[in-house]
This record gives C-alpha cells, structure tokens and sequence, in this order.
C-alpha cells in the first residue's frame, strides 16, 4: 500500500514537473507583470498625491500674493505651476486667479496670457471653458472682437447659456444689434428658469427693445418680429460691464 502511494504522489509530481516545464515561464511572466502592474499603479497614484500636496502649498502662496495685490509676485508663482505641474487641478486654477490680479493691476496682457493657457492645457473643459469665457471678455475690451468670438468656438456644453451671452457682448461691442438680439435670446433659453443671471439677460434684451415673452407692436397694432435696428443698443462699455457680470456667474 505505502509502495502504491509512492508511485502516485510520483506520477504527481512528475506531472506537476512537465507542466511547469511547459508553462512555467508563461505563468512567471504574466505573474510579474501582474505584480509591476501593481507597483505602478500604487507608484503613480503616490507621485500623483506628492505632485498635488506641492502644487497646493504653491497656490496657497499664489493665495497670499493675490490677497496682497502682488500682481509680480503671482505671475511669477503661477509660472513656477505650470513649469513644475502642468497637469494639476491648482495648476488650473492658480491660472485664474493670477489672470485676475493681473487684470486688476493694469497688467491686461498678462492677464490674457494666463487664461490663453489655462484655455489651451486644463484638463477639465469646464475649466477651460471657464478661461475662455474671462479671455473672450478681455479680448473685447482691447477691440479684438474676432479673436474675442474665435475664443468661444470650443466650450462646454454646461456653460452654453454664458458662452452665448458672451458672444452677444461682443456682437454689441461691434455694434451688430440683430446678431446680439439672438445671441441674447439664446442665452435666455439656455440658463432657463430660476437663474438669476436671467435678470441681467432680461435687462439687456429690453434695452434692444426685445424684452423677453413680448412681441414688439408695429403701426396698426399688428405685432411683428423685433426689429432689424432697435431704439437703443447695448455700447461697448454697457458690454463690459455685462461681461465682468457673466464672469462672476462662471466661477
């Protein structure tokens, strides 16, 4: 009997040999792949949280200069960011608030400079989105209307109604009442009911003469479509002025 159990457990054994003779070095590699898999990921994921704590304490010094109107000072921080962590959400948004302390100091290139990168590399499209809407704003107020719209041409879907309105300020600031109407008009029916930022787009839209709901009255008490010029139309400054407002609705 113990002769009998011998041959087996040999029979098993060498059976276990001749597989691992022909699967062996599969197995190994899949096994160590599986296992540097690992590694990596946990590496990445520990690299991804350094690179983040560093980022963070950089914007908190971004913070600082900010709330002290170091617009020097913030440029300079922000520009460390991007250098050192491109791909980071602090990264992102120490671009935004360096563009905004740089606007308030006068240094308006700069500014847009800041938010033309923040456009161009954050990884969130909200926040991209975000930039671009800032950037197109600033692009007006110098003039460069063409740009300003060539700006609003890739955005987010969630910020349709202030990307419309956005292009509606610069249609107003060209001076393009019809185009304006309509770029108003849409935003209105984007941002839908119980935003209060309506308000403002309600205000706009009457001063064209096209207060929303209302259909404009022409002589014999028919009524018709808004027309083609209206009694007063939205001045470049009005335009800035709705632009900073849409701003503070985007952050």
């Amino acid at each position: 009997m113990a002769t009998q159990l011998d041959l087996q457990e040999q029979e098993q054994l060498d059976a276990l040999k001749s597989f691992w003779r022909q699967y062996g070095n599969p197995i190994t590699w899949v096994l160590i792949l599986v296992l540097g898999g690992i590694a990596g990921w946990n590496g990445w994921n520990y690299w991804q949280r350094e690179q983040g704590l560093k980022a963070g304490a950089m914007y908190d010094e971004l913070d600082r200069a900010a709330a002290a109107k170091d617009a020097e000072r913030a440029g300079r921080i922000f520009g460390d960011l991007r250098e050192r962590y491109p791909k980071t959400a602090w990264t992102q948004q120490g671009g935004l608030l360096a563009a905004q302390v740089q606007f308030e100091a006068g240094q308006a290139e700069a500014a847009r400079a800041s938010l033309q990168w923040v456009a161009d590399h954050a990884v969130e499209p909200e926040v991209a989105t975000i930039a671009r809407l800032r950037l197109a704003g600033l692009l007006t107020e110098a003039g460069q209307h063409d740009a300003a719209l060539a700006v609003l041409s890739s955005t987010s879907p969630a910020f349709e109604g202030l990307v419309a309105d956005r292009r509606g300020d610069i249609y107003a600031a060209q001076g393009k009442a019809t185009e304006a109407r309509s770029a108003y008009q849409a935003a209105y029916a984007a941002l839908g009911e119980g935003i209060d930022y309506r308000r403002v787009l309600e205000a706009k839209l009457t001063a064209m003469g096209a207060p929303p709901g209302v259909a404009p009255v022409v002589a014999g008490g028919a009524t018709a479509s808004a027309p083609s010029t209206p009694p007063t139309l939205a001045t470049p400054a009005t335009a800035s002025s709705a632009s900073v407002a849409a701003s503070g609705a985007a952050k």
